[in-house]
């Protein structure tokens, strides 16, 4: 399918504001220049019958957990969301409205964690903190107006490849109990050679250049990155795993690896529901407020989460 229009003229907005890309910055600049973009494409935030900040603790030291809930009555199901940004760039913050947005259209309460970022904190901190965040959710879910036993982990990009990372560990160290994992554009693979790297690697956003960068932050080492918690789709075996809903789009260069993790998840015989999104690119959920075809998407993924997080 040709490039939604919509789509174009974000290009063309981002092409013409001349921010730099992040290979040419150090890790705290870009932070600061992912800020400038998010704003230009935010809009009004959705109001929420609820958003509160606290502190809990993580494996070295507090994290930031910004919880948003939807109207009505609880207990609520959760959905404990990891931000997008490579691992190195984005926050609780950064995600915001994306979160509140979420919280709304699946009725769950949205639980945002502040993980540590690269370089400062190399892998496998980020995904130490994720499996911490969503124990603590689980055991605290009550405190929250939530129900423990209807807990999904998700997140976009580097925060779908947490949740999925999230999935494996609570699987491979008995628990928590997960009712669902959202992914949505998940990297799932330390790998550069895929046809959509090749068709996909610059002029959508995201680069092949950008995944790079985020990866070399990322890694302390090169090997890390065949571990399956940096790169599930390594997994020997994904059998046990909670449901899944995978999203990729098709101007994005990890669409192929976010379908090869469906495809591998429906392999092991996990219920798995897919989406390919045609005329999108990567990170076009957080552009809710500016394409029509995210809030569409957006308003699917939410249908998917009340079916599933349903008694």
């Amino acid at each position: 399918m040709p490039l939604d229009p919509q789509v174009r003229a974000l290009i063309d907005q981002a092409s013409a504001a001349g921010l730099p890309p992040y290979p040419t910055l150090s890790a705290e600049e870009a932070r600061r220049v992912m800020v400038l973009r998010m704003a230009m494409t935010a809009g009004e935030p959705q109001a929420v019958a609820a958003v509160s900040n606290r502190q809990i603790p993580g494996p070295d030291g507090p994290l930031l957990l910004r919880t948003f809930t939807p109207a009505g009555s609880g207990p609520f199901p959760i959905l404990v969301y990891f931000h997008g940004g490579g691992f190195v760039v984005g926050s609780v913050e950064t995600h915001d409205h994306l979160c509140r947005a979420l919280a709304n259209a699946s009725g769950c309460i949205v639980a945002s964690v502040e993980y540590r970022l690269a370089p400062e904190h190399k892998f496998p901190a980020a995904v130490d903190d994720a499996f911490a965040a969503t124990r603590w959710v689980t055991d605290n879910a009550a405190d929250l107006l939530g129900d423990a036993r209807r807990i999904a982990v998700g997140g976009d990009s580097a925060g779908g490849n947490l949740a999925a990372a999230t999935a494996l560990r609570a699987r491979d160290e008995g628990g928590p109990a997960l009712r669902y994992q959202l992914l949505i554009y998940p990297v799932t693979n330390h790998n550069f050679d895929t046809p959509s790297y090749h068709e996909n690697g610059s002029g959508y956003m995201l680069s092949r250049a950008d995944m790079e960068w985020y990866w070399n932050h990322y890694l302390a080492r090169e090997e890390d990155g065949l571990h399956p918690y940096a790169s599930p789709l390594r997994a020997e075996d994904l059998h046990g795993l909670p449901p899944a809903l995978v999203a990729t789009a098709e101007y994005d260069p990890l669409r192929d690896e976010g379908e090869a993790y469906a495809n591998r998840l429906r392999e092991a015989g996990v219920p798995v529901a897919f989406t390919r999104y045609n005329g999108l690119i990567h990170g076009f959920l957080r552009y809710h407020n500016v394409l029509d075809r995210s809030r569409q998407a957006l308003d699917e993924m939410g249908a998917a989460l009340r079916e599933t997080m349903r008694f």
